[in-house]
């Protein structure tokens, strides 16, 4: 079989399964498991798919840079935020990830509502500049692709806080991978973030459900729950709703 031949069907059956199993393709294909492999490593460089033992799973498109990612599934990452802004209750102390979706958030909240809000991105403090919420900002070096603070400076920041909920954003969630992002270091900074939370939240839009990147930050059994776009494709949110993580599924809301 032409490897063109083997690309597509891998990525078809990538898209019809949600998952490509190595061995199991390999025998059907009556090839080596080497050569699946190998096509695997090569897809996964073209960010086609992500690879993990065993096999692969669908990569997600929600790693490109800060200016890209506020393009990509614009209306259901506001159905997300909406969802994720009714968790934030008057007198607490709440931690606000990066990301497009946490802005959307911000868009969310009511300009009086009286409440703490910590955060290590500058776009969102400076979205919050008209609320009446108490803003605290973490300070370091600027990592730019996500638009958040980054470093041990950071990192020795957040460790001085206490919160009541932390809203995380990812760029994947998978029942098998759990939460994973692009960047280890940012991977690292969610980690610290959520370990200064009582409760943590992941907020998915419809492009991050079923889906992996190279770094986890924590498996599905140390949040929460989810806030998921209740669009999302429907064999992965039965997936994720199998592992017994409690989902919050946002929905068109009328006006």
């Amino acid at each position: 079989m032409l490897a063109a031949v083997r690309r597509d069907l891998l990525l078809e059956r990538l898209q019809r399964d949600g998952r490509i199993v190595a061995k199991e393709i390999a025998v059907e294909l009556d090839l080596s498991e080497d050569s699946i492999r190998r096509d695997l490593r090569e897809l996964a460089t073209e960010g086609l798919l992500t690879r993990v033992y065993g096999g692969a799973i669908p990569a997600s498109p929600a790693v490109a840079d800060y200016g890209a990612r506020t393009e990509i599934a614009s209306e259901s990452k506001d159905r997300v935020a909406a969802a994720a802004a009714e968790l934030v209750l008057p007198g607490s102390t709440v931690i606000l990830d990066g990301g497009t979706t946490t802005l959307s958030v911000v868009r969310h909240l009511p300009r009086g509502l009286d409440c703490t809000i910590v955060t290590h991105s500058p776009t969102i403090a400076v979205a919050l500049l008209e609320h009446a919420a108490e803003v605290i900002l973490l300070g370091g070096r600027l990592f730019k692709h996500s638009a958040v603070a980054s470093g041990s400076a950071a990192v020795e920041a957040a460790g001085r806080i206490n919160a009541d909920l932390f809203l995380l954003g990812v760029t994947g969630i998978h029942p098998t991978t759990g939460l994973t992002t692009g960047d280890s270091d940012e991977a690292a900074m969610k980690r610290v973030l959520a370990s200064r939370a009582a409760e943590t939240y992941a907020l998915g839009s419809v492009e991050k459900v079923g889906t992996a990147s190279a770094h986890q930050v924590l498996p599905l059994d140390q949040v929460a729950g989810l806030v998921l776009d209740a669009e999302a494709d429907a064999a992965a949110l039965g997936q994720l709703r199998d592992t017994g993580v409690r989902i919050i599924e946002a929905a068109h809301r009328s006006h």
